[in-house]
């Protein structure tokens, strides 16, 4: 079976939690790079890693490489390829670049080439080229230029593999997915013990919790830019997809927890737990976290706190955090907690407890820390800095 070159994007800080994902699911030498991970495999290995990678953002088909110097051997780049091996002339066609240390001038002007390169090959033959679209394409072509090599990608997601088209509604501050994922898979949750969320806004973490905990793959309910390819086999597909959704639901021990301050909040996650029929699997309430008591004796407690860049609530946020310290010090003990806030160091002196570990991340372009906090009454507690 031949395998074929591929790099999955994610975001940033989760890079070895993916190629450790990849590995599980099948992918060969997965290479760690600044916002992914390539990695070999057969070209059904995409199909299933599309369908159950919940880090992902894309997973890139790797088409052509080559050495530069400048546009005209980047309009050659494209031009080499017979595009219509790949797809129909007839779909519509976005092309995407990228560049680190790139040193031509016009990033611009290297897209234009991209595009005439793919249009004209197409013309040659085929006497017809795509038509190019900035919205909505049927077919994505994604280019990476470093310092002296090119690189031509198809995209097989299409839409980002984080829109897993379950949640309708989202909140004043979403969480991403796969983020949200892959926080889980920071925190090493196995699926059964206690998980609390206290202030899950429209309920990211809870949903992805529970997909975690009942073996669910993250895009069971969405479709895919590779159904589109010529390379695709439907019969194949529907084979994994369905011996995939033959494994969910099994876990009977699901034991999470969410709850948050706002009214509001707690019904949006209502209703998108209900949306993606998930409302069984979870006890969601209102509650002040602060004045709330532990839904167990042991568990976990991960959450994306309120921070000031985001919710414009600085001063209200100065009280929050060290009574939210307090709280964790004073009702839970034993457990363990892996709060989300913005890299604001006042705010995170506000705790007053001592981090054991912080893994730097980026909702979105606001880079962020992950805060893990072993509470142990009576042992933790700092006055200064945390």
């Amino acid at each position: 079976m031949q395998n074929h070159d591929f790099f999955a994007s994610c975001p940033r800080g989760l890079e070895s939690y993916l190629a450790t994902e990849i590995t599980t699911l099948g992918g060969v030498n997965p290479k760690v790079m600044g916002g992914g991970v390539s990695f070999s495999g057969p070209w059904e290995l995409l199909l299933r890693i599309n369908l159950e990678s919940r880090l992902a953002s894309r997973v890139l088909w790797k088409i052509t490489q080559e050495f530069y110097r400048n546009e005209t051997d980047i309009y050659a780049l494209a031009k080499n390829v017979r595009w219509c091996d790949y797809f129909d002339v007839r779909l519509s066609l976005m092309v995407k670049v990228e560049a680190h240390r790139c040193p031509l001038r016009s990033l611009e002007f290297v897209t234009l080439r991209i595009k005439d390169g793919i249009c004209d090959r197409f013309r040659m033959d085929t006497g017809l080229r795509p038509n190019i679209m900035t919205t909505s394409p049927q077919v994505r072509v994604h280019a990476f230029l470093n310092e002296n090599t090119a690189t031509l990608y198809l995209d097989t997601s299409g839409q980002p593999l984080f829109q897993r088209q379950l949640k309708p509604y989202s909140g004043d501050a979403p969480l991403k997915e796969n983020l949200a994922a892959g926080i889980l898979a920071i925190t090493g949750w196995n699926g059964k013990d206690c998980l609390y969320d206290p202030m899950c806004g429209s309920g990211t973490l809870l949903i992805e919790a529970i997909m975690l905990a009942l073996n669910i793959p993250a895009g069971f309910k969405r479709g895919f830019a590779f159904e589109r390819l010529h390379a695709f086999n439907a019969s194949v597909w529907n084979q994994i997809r369905e011996s995939r959704l033959s494994i969910c639901y099994r876990n009977e021990a699901v034991n999470i927890f969410g709850s948050d301050l706002s009214g509001d909040a707690v019904e949006l996650s209502r209703q998108n737990l209900k949306a993606a029929k998930l409302e069984n699997y979870i006890n969601l309430k209102q509650v002040n976290f602060i004045e709330s008591k532990p839904p167990a004796s042991l568990g976990i407690i991960v959450t994306n706190l309120p921070y000031g860049h985001r919710m414009n609530l600085t001063q209200a946020l100065d009280t929050l955090y060290p009574k939210l310290g307090d709280t964790l010090k004073q009702k839970y003990n034993g457990w363990r907690a892996f709060l989300l806030t913005a890299d604001y160091v006042n705010l995170i002196k506000g705790i007053r407890l001592s981090a054991s570990k912080r893994t730097p991340l980026f909702n979105g372009p606001i880079e962020c820390r992950l805060l893990e906090y072993s509470i142990v009454s009576g042992s933790n507690r700092k006055h200064g800095d945390s």
